[in-house]
């Protein structure tokens, strides 16, 4: 009759489950008749209960049907192929992790080693938050944000960075993606500067937000200010401090154009310092809000001192912006969870974050030197670093690309290109690869 196993709990639902399987794979024919549930119950040894609350879920699904005096047939139901495919993109993103983790050494990565992230810390605090929080933490968040973490970062920032930034103008948001979207409503669907090379999310966010995208070229001392210039652009993506993926820092003379472009023009500038704390050689460098908070959003996460999951970043709003921000967005929770963004606050004020950051440092000053001792002593390699944040670039002679992976994945080493972060093509990219260590956690 049905070779079928009935020994769990929902026997029901497992002859209910294995009959529609046979009707739907064409097994069980259209018009043929079931055993009658007496029949059923004894050659599978359960009771006749079971047989009919099974049959009563087919028959109420519309896979068979009852005649009185007749029983139970099976109704025309076109065959089903019982194999899902999986999407592309998430085929294609599994495949992607699976081939990562053949290499001995990562060098695309962007993730603190795990053994690196402050556990007993973290889990600390949030035990500390739980006890003093309560029922606070169920309550609903505004939409900028906690106050009290919005506090924390502002002291942070004037500590690490010596950045006065009133906390009513910083927000908080699920990671910089969250936050470029935000900007895109206060800013508008306006065209927007973005740096050639650059990481690919940041152009792909604008333009899924209904912005456009004007790609400005990169060189030595950053982006290029005449062609930002001679742009249509209102507002322009930087990381003046050090850029991703060249490495380049904005001179003082540059940023001073860039203050005056965005001040007679009414634009805006949108200074993204992603990796900020690492500043591995000499004094951080004066950021552009400094300078101009009238004209420049000051954004930051979380992602490199941190985890990139845990998708908590803020942005510190100019005064006309931060207007237009609660116009539009004031009635809205803010989406990051009240008991993380608690901890941050607490691990802030606490000075671990920055207890923290020292130990990062430390750790990633004898990464670098380490690699950069190895790579110089590589035949026809030239390194360039501005001893800021967790890359830098060697570029290599008379090899191309394609060589340079090649070589790179027979030694087990996992590396991208400069002109992998094209957005649009440039001449003298070739030979660069990027040395992106932040995963590193020995050599």
């Amino acid at each position: 009759m049905y070779n079928i196993d009935l020994s769990g709990k929902n026997k029901y639902y497992s002859l209910y489950k294995f009959i529609r399987g046979e009707i739907l794979a064409g097994r069980i024919k259209a018009g043929e008749r079931l055993p009658s549930k007496r029949a059923a119950a004894a050659e599978l040894g359960v009771s006749a209960v079971t047989v009919q609350l099974a049959y009563e879920q087919l028959l109420a699904e519309g896979y068979i049907r009852s005649k009185e005096r007749s029983g139970y047939f099976a109704e025309r139901v076109a065959p089903v192929s019982a194999t899902f495919k999986t999407a592309p993109r998430a085929q294609e993103a599994r495949g992607a992790q699976a081939a990562a983790k053949q290499y001995k050494t990562d060098f695309v990565k962007g993730s603190i080693p795990a053994e690196l992230f402050p556990f007993s810390v973290w889990a600390r605090l949030m035990r500390r938050v739980l006890s003093d929080c309560g029922e606070h933490l169920l309550e609903r968040v505004p939409c900028g944000g906690d106050d009290e973490l919005k506090r924390a970062i502002s002291a942070y920032l004037y500590r690490a960075r010596g950045i006065l930034v009133n906390p009513d103008y910083i927000i908080i948001g699920a990671g910089a993606e969250h936050l470029y979207g935000v900007i895109v409503q206060l800013i508008g669907r306006n065209t927007f500067a973005v740096e050639n090379p650059v990481y690919g999310k940041i152009p792909s966010t604008y333009i899924l937000n209904g912005a456009k995208v004007e790609y400005i070229p990169v060189g030595k001392s950053g982006i290029d200010l005449e062609a930002l210039q001679k742009s249509q652009a209102a507002a322009v993506h930087i990381s003046p401090s050090h850029q991703f993926p060249t490495g380049a820092v904005i001179p003082a003379s540059v940023r001073s154009e860039i203050i005056r472009w965005a001040t007679e023009g009414g634009k805006y500038v949108i200074e993204d310092e992603y990796d900020s704390e690492f500043r591995l050689l000499g004094k951080p460098l004066q950021s552009i809000y400094g300078l101009c908070p009238d004209r420049v959003i000051y954004m930051n996460t979380f992602s490199k001192s941190l985890a990139p999951s845990m998708r908590l970043g803020y942005a510190v709003l100019p005064p006309e912006l931060y207007e237009k921000y609660y116009k539009i967005l004031g009635g809205s929770a803010n989406i990051v969870p009240l008991f993380e963004q608690k901890t941050l606050a607490a691990m802030l004020d606490g000075g671990y974050f920055e207890r923290h950051i020292s130990r990062l440092k430390n750790h990633y000053r004898a990464i670098r030197a380490r690699l950069t001792e190895k790579f110089s002593a590589m035949d026809g390699c030239e390194i360039f670093d501005t001893g800021g944040g967790l890359h830098f670039i060697a570029k290599f002679a008379n090899v191309n690309d394609e060589q340079l992976k090649t070589a790179a994945k027979s030694a087990g080493v996992r590396i991208k290109c400069l002109s992998d972060y094209l957005s649009e093509p440039l001449n003298g990219y070739e030979g660069c690869a990027v040395i992106n260590y932040s995963a590193v956690s020995k050599i």
